[in-house]
């Protein structure tokens, strides 16, 4: 197989990389904050990102120049189509990165993460009210990636403009994805199981609720009953995910794996945030607990990822 043809079939996918090492990022500079840790690894991490998303970029755009008609068919694809607001978020997450370095970078940062996130997603949710190719078996936790993008917004957005922008992007991030797990739920329990290849997605479920929490304290200053209802249930999500551990372990590798990175590192961020506001040393246990494993979880999805790359067995056509 050539480099042309493995360019064709470079995935749209290949930017949860890039979220999953900015989550990564984001959770270290947090834990050396808030634990006060003797070594600093946010600034390389940091310069990795950045190093990865410059070249999954330069790829992705060779695609769309050189393979226009792949590229299209990705865009109308029912379930590929939800992974472009990947790139809306790895700005508003570097956004929030950025924001104890570089106080301009991370303002730009977030207006570029905040208007792409408003295009993908009346892009997609129009896409879904005008259907004519849904069907239930394409809904997967991947579909909460157009929706917790607006949750993500008022995290930076609180510094820079009026709350009420803030508190616009939450709602809407808030209300869909209550009505979209609803539906995910329902398809889950009553429809066919999903596919192995989507199987990590869901990974997904606990982390709206965990970067909601850390936006609702944002915008309200304090922690009331309604944020620990949202930081509990991701904690209650994540327990019930990680039970289910055999079926994770069975699977083969697939580059939906990464869908293990990001909420990992949404609780983790959550947790020591919770440890931070409430003083409670379990939490602050809890949170080095899982910043070791998502490290652990990083590492080895690289490991696997650059072996799959040697052999092959990614970036070749599939159904």
């Amino acid at each position: 197989m050539d480099f042309s043809e493995r360019l064709n079939n470079f995935p749209i996918s290949f930017f949860a990389i890039i979220l999953g090492m900015s989550g990564f990022t984001l959770a270290f500079q947090r834990a050396e904050k808030i634990l006060k840790l003797s070594f600093e690894a946010s600034g390389y991490l940091l310069w990795v990102t950045g190093v990865l998303f410059g070249i999954v970029s330069i790829m992705y755009l060779l695609k769309i120049f050189l393979f226009t008609d792949t590229f299209k068919k990705e865009l109308n694809h029912p379930v590929r189509i939800n992974f472009f607001p990947l790139i809306a978020k790895i700005f508003l997450v570097n956004a929030v990165i950025f924001m104890s370095i570089n106080k301009t970078a991370s303002l730009y940062l977030w207006i570029a993460g905040t208007a792409l996130q408003l295009f993908f997603s009346l892009w997609i949710m129009s896409s879904w009210i005008n259907h004519s190719k849904y069907e239930i078996h394409h809904l997967n936790p991947a579909w909460f990636i157009p929706i917790v993008g607006f949750v993500i917004v008022p995290i930076a957005g609180v510094e820079f403009f009026d709350k009420e922008i803030s508190w616009f992007f939450f709602s809407i991030g808030i209300f869909f994805w209550i009505v979209l797990f609803s539906i995910i739920f329902y398809r889950v329990i009553f429809h066919n199981t999903i596919p192995d290849k989507l199987i990590p997605t869901f990974f997904i479920l606990f982390a709206p609720p965990a970067i909601a929490f850390i936006s609702y304290v944002k915008l309200t200053g304090n922690i009331d009953p309604f944020a620990k209802t949202l930081y509990y249930f991701s904690l209650f999500l994540f327990i019930l995910v990680m039970i289910q551990y055999k079926k994770f372990a069975k699977l083969h590798f697939y580059l939906s794996w990464w869908a293990y990175s990001f909420p990992l590192a949404a609780i983790t961020i959550a947790t020591l945030f919770m440890f931070r506001l409430t003083e409670r040393a379990f939490f602050g246990y809890l949170g080095v607990a899982m910043l070791v494993m998502l490290s652990i979880i990083i590492m080895y999805l690289f490991i696997r990822t650059y072996s799959a790359i040697s052999s092959k067995m990614i970036c070749v056509e599939e159904d």
